[in-house]
């Protein structure tokens, strides 16, 4: 699927090629003798392709989205819980996803200028801070009120993480490895997810379901180590840094420019796109634990069980989707993860009672299916920006299009008061439906240097 819109960044610029050390497009700009570039051959070729300060801004990224992921999952893994000890229906349930959500577009905005304006890594630590901070309060809550406007608080945080740390990271990365280098980033979401697994098993299994999910919340507290780590070690990426500030300092006016003319039709698709794909994504992530305790009654330890094959295949989607980005085009990717993300949820939740079994298997193929998908966005979004605007144009996008998508999991809750929660979790395919149309409208970026 191709497009004749006019892209905003320069692929043929040659101020963008990768230096002698391997590092490209904002890598340090220090020439080595050729004999010492590093290995562009061989599965981890593009780790190396980073050199050493982009390694240290990968494990940070890396462990800034996978403790994103971590505090994100501790409200769909608590929600039965939480929804006994408040008395909330599933409709009020989903509202909590859904705040969060939505909130985090204005996170991701204000991150994505911020990161413009003050670099990348200030933006991240900040972004860090503040979804550490506001998820330990959730465990604090008195009510269903001040859980809602606490959880909505954390959403500024983790809007913000995933677009400035890809930035980062992309930032220093080979045009030729951005794909696979982002989908490794892509790919701590899943382990981050595992991580909420398994504290969530020892705590429910510790504490009396009143106690635990306050204990889930509470261990939201772990990524302040991160922040320490980031501040001692990572820095933004030599040449972009210059490049922002050969542009003038990001301000609002940075923020402003991705609606301009010449952008604008790149921002409503890649919001668009965002929406599907995410929209599809929530949906699942919000509901499937709740489908396994109360459709499928799984207990704790079993729903846990369940999760791994999931998980398991979320992860190993991420990095193959990442290789695949790199192999076949952003869009091409993108729509084939996209037809095979919709027909795994139909499949999924069409499964005959009595037929565990199956629920187990299958779920390893959606968690690869629908996490493949993601691979590429960090990449096609910071190809889609030049260096000046990029932290506000996938910030923006980004975490708008998850805001919208964040209705999903609001509608399926209060669809499932008549439908069941597997019938209305079919609602997903239809974002990725939105996600494949809105391709058309953005051009294929796939080796595209970073201006």
């Amino acid at each position: 699927m191709s497009s004749k819109s006019p892209s905003p960044v320069n692929p043929s610029n040659p101020s963008a090629s990768p230096t002698a050390d391997g590092v490209a497009d904002g890598g340090a700009a220090t020439k080595t003798p050729s004999a010492q570039l590093p290995d562009d051959t061989g599965a981890f070729a593009w780790l190396r392709a980073l050199g050493p300060r982009g390694r240290r801004a990968f494990a940070g990224a890396f462990g800034g989205y996978a403790l994103d992921s971590y505090d994100f999952f501790t409200l769909p893994l608590s929600m039965v819980a939480i929804a006994a000890y408040f008395g909330l229906g599933n409709g009020q349930t989903g509202l909590l996803t859904t705040v969060t959500l939505v909130v985090s577009a204005i996170g991701g905005a204000v991150a994505g200028v911020l990161a413009d304006r003050i670099g990348r890594v200030k933006a991240l630590m900040i972004t860090v801070i503040t979804y550490a901070v506001f998820t330990v309060l959730c465990g604090f809550a008195p009510n269903y009120e001040t859980l809602l406007a606490f959880r909505a608080l954390q959403g500024l945080g983790f809007g913000g993480e995933w677009a400035v740390g890809a930035i980062l990271v992309a930032e220093y990365a080979t045009s030729k490895h951005r794909g696979r280098t982002l989908g490794a980033i892509q790919s701590s979401w899943a382990v981050g997810w595992a991580l909420a697994v398994i504290v969530y098993t020892l705590v429910f299994e510790t504490f009396d379901e009143s106690t635990a999910w306050r204990v889930m919340f509470f261990t939201g507290a772990m990524p302040a180590l991160l922040v320490v780590y980031v501040r001692r070690k990572v820095k933004d990426a030599p040449k972009a840094t210059e490049q922002r500030k050969e542009a003038g300092k990001g301000s609002l006016d940075s923020f402003a420019t991705i609606f301009k003319p010449e952008l604008l039709r790149t921002t409503l698709f890649a919001v668009l796109l965002s929406t599907g794909v995410q929209g599809g994504y929530y949906t699942l992530a919000t509901w499937v634990p709740t489908y396994l305790k109360s459709e499928r009654e799984l207990t704790v330890v079993g729903t846990g069980g369940y999760l791994t094959f999931l998980i398991s295949g979320a992860f190993i989607g991420y990095l193959t989707g990442g290789y695949l980005t790199d192999k076949l085009g952003r869009k091409r990717n993108i729509t084939l993860f996209a037809f095979l993300s919709a027909a795994c949820i139909v499949a999924y939740t069409n499964i005959p009672e009595g037929a565990n079994t199956l629920v187990l298997l299958l779920g390893f193929p959606l968690g690869f299916c629908m996490s493949a998908i993601f691979s590429g966005f960090g990449s096609f979004l910071s190809e889609l920006y030049p260096t000046a605007v990029r932290g506000s144009g996938q910030g923006f996008t980004y975490n708008t299009g998850r805001a919208v998508g964040a209705f999903f999991p609001t509608l399926v809750g209060f669809l499932s008061e008549s439908w069941g929660v597997g019938g209305a979790l079919i609602f997903g395919a239809v974002g990725y439906g939105l996600a494949v149309l809105a391709l058309f409208g953005l051009p294929e970026t796939r080796g595209r240097e970073l201006l």
